[in-house]
């Protein structure tokens, strides 16, 4: 029976390990920020999960003491993660000129609501848009 929580154990790492390789390959080879934005928060967060479950299983099945330490990290880090990138993302929305022209328009002739009209009319990402970031 230990050979068998050990092999788990290390299959768990290998795919943790796995799964972080792809998202750091990711991170550093795709072109702009939104396609680099999938890597770390879909793969690593994986390959954490993953590893993080190879340790509890360790100390569960192997040493005989259960740890909630892990459970806790993956909790935060699977509640953090999609709101970070989610920041990241409208950030990078609310900076790129050439971006929020290339938007299609609201079926109803509105505004998106990263860009929100302000009551006199003018365009609230007005600010973002004379930011010189080259796009």
């Amino acid at each position: 029976m230990i050979w068998a929580s050990e092999i788990l154990v290390s299959a768990l790492i290998l795919i943790g390990a796995f799964f972080l390789l792809v998202g750091s390959f990711g991170l550093v080879k795709l072109p702009d920020l939104m396609r680099r934005l999938h890597a770390p928060t879909k793969s690593t967060t994986l390959g954490i999960g993953s590893l993080l479950i190879a340790s509890m299983l360790y100390f569960a099945l192997l040493r005989g003491a259960a740890s909630l330490h892990e459970l806790m990290i993956s909790v935060f880090l699977f509640l953090t993660a999609p709101i970070a990138a989610h920041m990241i993302a409208k950030a990078y929305l609310l900076r790129s000129r050439s971006l929020h022209k290339s938007l299609p328009r609201p079926a109803d002739g509105g505004e998106w609501a990263t860009y929100p009209r302000r009551a006199d009319g003018a365009d609230a990402g007005a600010k973002a848009k004379r930011m010189p970031d080259g796009g």
